[in-house]
């Protein structure tokens, strides 16, 4: 019996032992197949303001609603913005009669209107030459005064340059407006029509729409506030993808590159990983950042890691700590992970 005894206690030794270094085995192959590290969950997030100055009329979401690029979240006022834009548009068909007016050039009633006068210029001027010719010949034999023939003088003169005047007259009728003229006007069309397009582009911005999937994280203004670009209405918090910052050990350092796949791994969650892939690694090391640390580990050096991961239905939180498991197989990197985007 001792010695049965003996042999059955041998037996249950070996067993344990084999059993003890095939657990060892195992772990440790399966710590050389992945790397873990330890972090916690960081967001991102928006800040959404207007971008005129206005009286806030709506507000459409609350804290806590989730949004989508695109959803209307917020309107101003917009009656100042309207009016704005009927001056705009009134001011563009304005200016665009003017260059029609241009382009259109003399009408035929204004060049016979020219011609007109300078028919009857040409009569005003041969009959000054007469009258001053006739009173010439007079005064040689005394029967005028030298201010008689001076004033003929000056009256054929004058009509004389009445005359030029009227000519150069018809030919500006003929010729039509000048090209500077024409291209000044469609300079104030193109003016006046990026008036018009600036006024419509603001009354747009009365409404403010969200530009990406997310949480309305803090409601920061009120119907009736003043808005300002300054000021922004909302916080969105853009939960999906999240991130977690970690640091990776110096050691491990060249086993990381961006694109591999990652998976966090979170206590509240002990049968579920979230996948995602390494979107960043520092280029530069910085000491173990840790509160309370013993000397030996304050004094090592780490690179922090972001690993992305998707997050659809909002269980990963700010803060929240994970564990990041980086499979070192070879076909756990995948270029395309490091372009990863999560759909809605």
């Amino acid at each position: 019996m001792k010695r049965k005894r003996i042999i059955m206690i041998g037996v249950a030794v070996i067993l344990v032992g084999g059993l003890g270094i095939w657990f060892f085995a195992r772990h440790h192959k399966s710590a050389a197949r992945s790397i873990k590290i330890y972090g916690n969950i960081d967001i991102r997030q928006v800040e959404l303001a207007f971008d005129d100055t206005g009286r806030i009329q709506r507000l459409t979401v609350e804290e806590g609603d989730r949004v989508r690029p695109g959803l209307l979240v917020a309107e101003m006022d917009p009656v100042r913005f309207q009016d704005a834009v009927l001056k705009a548009r009134a001011q563009v068909a304005q200016q665009r009669q003017i260059l029609a007016r241009l382009l259109a050039g003399s009408r035929p009633e204004e060049i016979i209107a020219a011609r007109a006068k300078v028919a009857g210029a040409t009569t005003d001027w041969r009959n000054a030459q007469l009258t001053y010719h006739r009173l010439a010949a007079l005064l040689a034999s005394h029967y005028v005064s030298h201010q008689a023939v001076d004033n003929a003088a000056r009256a054929m003169q004058a009509a004389r340059a009445v005359l030029r005047a009227d000519r150069q007259a018809l030919i500006l009728a003929i010729k039509g407006p000048r090209k500077e003229d024409i291209a000044a006007a469609r300079a104030a069309l193109g003016v006046a029509q990026g008036n018009l397009a600036l006024a419509l582009r603001e009354l747009t911005d009365t409404k403010l729409y969200a530009t990406a999937d997310g949480v309305v994280e803090n409601r920061i203004l009120e119907p009736g506030d003043i808005a300002t670009p300054q000021a922004p209405v909302f916080t969105i918090a853009l939960n999906n993808p999240v991130w977690a910052r970690a640091y990776v050990p110096e050691t491990q350092l060249a086993r990381v590159v961006p694109g591999m796949r990652a998976y966090l791994e979170n206590q509240d969650f002990p049968h579920k990983r979230f996948v995602g892939w390494i979107g960043y690694v520092s280029p530069t090391a910085e000491f173990t950042p840790k509160a309370v640390e013993t000397t030996q580990l304050r004094s090592q050096l780490v690179y922090q890691v972001r690993a992305y991961a998707c997050n659809p239905t909002g269980a990963l939180r700010l803060g929240m700590p994970v564990t990041v498991v980086i499979p070192l197989r070879k076909s756990a990197t995948h270029t395309s992970l490091a372009g990863h985007r999560c759909g809605p």
